[in-house]
């Protein structure tokens, strides 16, 4: 698994449809929970970063125009920093507090995108707003659940081949 692979899906599925309405929840209380899982504070200022990170990484992934500059605005404060340890060199990330999860993500975007190009796509389900990273061995999932989107076009499916059956 890909590091920070749970905080980029987080960040990416932080604004469901719900009841056919894009919900939000990297606001308030859900807002700072959600950030505290991934070590962040829950400030106004890193929520309000996360949420643009979240925009421009959707718009990058479904292809729409100007979204690789979006995208390198979330990186234009952060550097990584070696640090040499008895094993080797590891990479920390340097970036202002409320900016780090921003570029956590955004990081963890591109390693996706490098380590398991074409994996990580929007759910097929139109309706949804949700996004999955593909780890079966065809690389053919379409659904972010199979036990809610899956099954709701499947459903659709079998009703649209039954109307013109009839």
């Amino acid at each position: 698994m890909v590091e920070d692979e749970d905080l980029l899906l987080a960040v990416l599925n932080s604004s469901p449809v719900v009841d056919g309405a894009v919900t939000e929840e990297l606001e308030g209380a859900a807002g700072r929970e959600l950030v505290a899982r991934f070590g962040g504070a829950g400030t106004a200022s890193e929520l309000a970063s996360v949420r643009r990170a979240r925009a421009a990484l959707h718009a990058v992934i479904r292809g729409q125009d100007d979204a690789q500059e979006q995208v390198a605005a979330m990186l234009r404060n952060a550097s990584l920093v070696p640090e040499v340890t008895a094993t080797g060199v590891r990479w920390e990330l340097s970036a202002p507090a409320d900016e780090r999860l921003a570029a956590r993500a955004v990081m963890a975007w591109s390693r996706v995108q490098q380590e398991l190009p074409g994996r990580l796509r929007p759910c097929a389900n139109d309706e949804c707003n949700l996004f999955l990273v593909d780890h079966s061995r065809p690389g053919t999932a379409k659904w972010c659940s199979m036990a809610v989107c899956g099954n709701r076009m499947k459903v659709r499916s079998h009703a649209e081949r039954a109307r013109r059956g009839a």
